[in-house]
């Protein structure tokens, strides 16, 4: 019987290895799976490439995993945002490694990644630092820089409602990256608000199928990350 439901997040993130890279959902605060960070966090797997939009906020989720020298390098498109305060700071000082990627590039090397597409062409970056020592091509009598796709070990994703076989809906923009980021990862693990019976989702409704995701765990309410920042809690509590 396939049953892809694991009873905590720390067992969901149990598997996670130092050295990996970890996709991370999010568009700021939508989307963002901030108790399996919280989770990794505590797990304690270091030296992480972590690719994502942006770099957290305030001192809790993907930023506290940044602020717990858990991340040695992000590929993200906004690595400084209004509550951004540690990733900033870590790469002034040289702590930290970026990868600058525009962000409708960023979503294409992942959808290219879960493809099976090695590299693709695209107009973003020409004649900008981010297209410096890159491949590029002219086709049609347009200049085109080459991006290669992006997988990972491990997707870590926050859905609205998910099965036991691992089918998913989201909340609206809540969705964002998660699609993308579970078809390209050797391991999907899953954040869900409500954990529904087979049946319980319209097929015709599943945006990812349950043959991309690997671990679903329920969160029936998880934090509000921007109230977490406004009371700046920090995390470890």
């Amino acid at each position: 019987m396939i049953n892809k439901i694991v009873d905590s997040p720390g067992r969901a993130v149990g598997d996670i290895f130092d050295g990996a890279i970890v996709m991370i959902g999010g568009f700021g605060e939508a989307g963002s799976p901030i108790e399996l960070i919280h989770a990794l966090i505590d797990h304690g797997a270091r030296n992480l490439t972590v690719v994502s939009n942006n770099t957290g906020s305030g001192h809790v989720g993907l930023a506290a995993l940044i602020e717990n020298r858990q991340v040695s390098r992000m590929i993200c498109s906004f690595p400084r945002t209004t509550n951004s305060k540690v990733f900033p700071e870590l790469y002034k000082r040289g702590e930290i490694e970026l990868e600058l990627v525009p962000q409708g590039t960023l979503a294409e090397r992942i959808r290219a990644g879960g493809a099976g597409i090695p590299a693709f062409y695209t107009p973003a970056s020409v004649d900008t630092p981010l297209g410096e020592g890159k491949e590029s091509r002219v086709f049609g009598g347009r200049k085109y820089v080459m991006e290669l796709a992006i997988r990972a070990d491990f997707s870590l994703v926050k859905c609205k409602a998910a099965d036991r076989y691992g089918n998913l809906v989201y909340n609206k923009t809540a969705r964002n990256f998660g699609p993308v980021m579970c078809t390209a990862a050797d391991s999907t693990i899953v954040q869900a608000r409500e954990i529904v019976e087979l049946g319980g989702i319209d097929p015709e409704t599943v945006v990812t199928p349950g043959i991309f995701v690997n671990k679903v765990v329920e969160v029936i309410n998880p934090a509000d990350e921007s109230r977490l920042v406004a009371e700046n809690r920090i995390y470890p509590w």
